[in-house]
């Protein structure tokens, strides 16, 4: 019998090969020049970007896993090899994680928010379905750099935060990445969804026993500014 982790792995590997296919078929069919007004022709951009993160972990061990906000920051650069395709390096800041409920005589109504601040690096193709419309897909690398646990209760008043030592976490993080954008003049919009292939717990470290193996998940929602 098929575990559901070899399904999800599969599922991620599928998801990416159809990008593929949408990739070859369109840069030769559709592909639209990625330049703005001002330029005569294609030309490296670089810019900052930010936006807002909504994450959880996808894992059978937590019966209350919602979608936690955070935030996303860095900058990027667009390379492009040919009309239509580029390829996309980002630095980034990246907050991810997830928060569950608690309801109990002790500690009243809250919400436990499991933050981990990530130093990331996506590295994507980008195809232009149309001249401000495109689509990216690829993947990320990413290192752990800090982890908490904030209380939050029911007024939205923080109880306290534990400081978690990052090193009972796998330091290093990989997966993939694909969405859209939006694209006028210099100004990006654009959601990404991310799906991590690495166990967030290090093997044999208490973390394990809480985490399982449990994955980054999420959804990423951004603006950038190119120069």
């Amino acid at each position: 019998m098929k575990t559901k982790k070899t399904i999800r792995n599969k599922t991620a590997i599928l998801l990416f090969s159809v990008f593929l296919v949408i990739f070859s078929t369109f840069s030769t069919v559709y592909a639209q020049q990625q330049q703005t007004s001002d330029e005569s022709a294609l030309s490296t951009k670089f810019g900052i970007k930010g936006g807002l993160n909504l994450t959880n972990l996808h894992s059978n061990n937590f019966a209350d896993n919602q979608l936690k906000a955070g935030f996303n920051a860095g900058i990027f650069s667009k390379i492009p090899i040919t009309p239509g395709f580029s390829v996309q390096p980002e630095l980034l800041y990246s907050v991810k994680g997830n928060k569950s409920d608690y309801n109990n005589f002790v500690e009243g109504n809250g919400q436990y928010r499991f933050n981990l601040g990530y130093i990331e690096l996506p590295v994507l193709a980008v195809v232009n379905l149309a001249k401000n419309f495109s689509i990216h897909g690829g993947g990320y690398a990413a290192y752990l750099t800090n982890a908490n646990i904030k209380d939050v209760n029911d007024n939205g008043n923080i109880n306290g935060i534990t400081e978690l030592n990052a090193n009972d976490f796998n330091r290093w993080d990989f997966g993939l990445a694909g969405g859209v954008a939006f694209d006028i003049e210099h100004v990006t919009l654009g959601a990404r969804y991310n799906y991590g292939l690495t166990d967030i717990a290090k093997s044999g470290n208490f973390s394990t026993t809480v985490l399982g193996s449990a994955k980054n998940n999420g959804l990423s929602i951004y603006l950038g500014f190119a120069f």
